[in-house]
């Protein structure tokens, strides 16, 4: 469920719900550090995964959510192999990458991790997610999924629309030619897919996207406000 509030009680609220995973966002959300802290708590109150996915920046953007214990980040807008690369060195650790370490937040559990454990769950139990939303991104992506120390690819269906002047349309036939390419350069070189629910689950299935999203909460808040307001208009009228 991807989160536009920012509110850490949705969390809690998504995670009484049994999602697995929140995607909370940080790229066109207004979100301090402090309280992406708080929302990513609030996710492993529930044994719920967080992804985060960050503002396209710098080496500190990607590992703060790291350091503050998310499950995973996603990058926006890649659109080279050597921009994957640059990505990989900033938040793996040796020998995967060149991520300084540090150990003294959530994610070393305050120090009391040791150093070993601390760099081998890094690079083990912590994900990181490309999204490829451009043609640029798309006609280097079997490059970009041949890269070792990351783990799922994204199609970001909404911006790669926008790029090739059919935003909105998220039915135009090169909107699946890029969604089917993306899965096969991810399963070519062994990593996941990941999509947003632009088609029907099954054909997204069958196209080998393993990990997809469900909807937001601000679609969801938006149809119980509209369908409460219907109903008392509607109750209105029969007065």
């Amino acid at each position: 469920m991807k989160l536009n509030t920012g509110d850490p009680r949705i969390v809690e609220m998504v995670g009484l719900a049994n999602y697995p995973v929140a995607w909370v966002c940080n790229e066109h959300v207004p979100n301090d550090w402090l309280n992406l802290e708080h929302q990513i708590r609030a996710a492993k109150l529930y044994d719920m995964d967080t992804i985060v996915r960050v503002s396209k920046g710098s080496y500190s953007d990607y590992v703060k959510p790291l350091e503050a214990d998310a499950t995973g980040i996603m990058v926006p807008h890649i659109t080279s192999a050597d921009e994957a690369r640059q990505i990989i060195e900033w938040t793996r650790f040796h020998p995967l990458g060149k991520r300084p370490i540090d150990g003294g937040s959530a994610d070393g559990r305050f120090c009391r991790a040791s150093t070993a454990d601390y760099l081998a769950n890094g690079n083990r139990e912590r994900f990181v997610i490309l999204q490829i939303e451009s043609p640029e991104g798309l006609a280097c992506v079997d490059q970009i999924a041949a890269l070792e120390g990351f783990d799922i690819l994204h199609f970001g269906p909404g911006d790669f629309a926008h790029r090739i002047g059919q935003a909105g349309n998220l039915t135009h036939p090169d909107i699946k030619r890029a969604r089917t390419r993306i899965a096969e350069a991810a399963k070519k070189h062994g990593k996941f897919a990941m999509s947003q629910p632009i088609a029907p689950v099954a054909e997204l299935i069958a196209e080998g996207y393993q990990i997809i999203s469900v909807g937001a909460d601000v679609i969801g808040i938006n149809e119980y406000l509209d369908a409460r307001l219907a109903h008392f208009n509607q109750e209105t009228r029969r007065q």
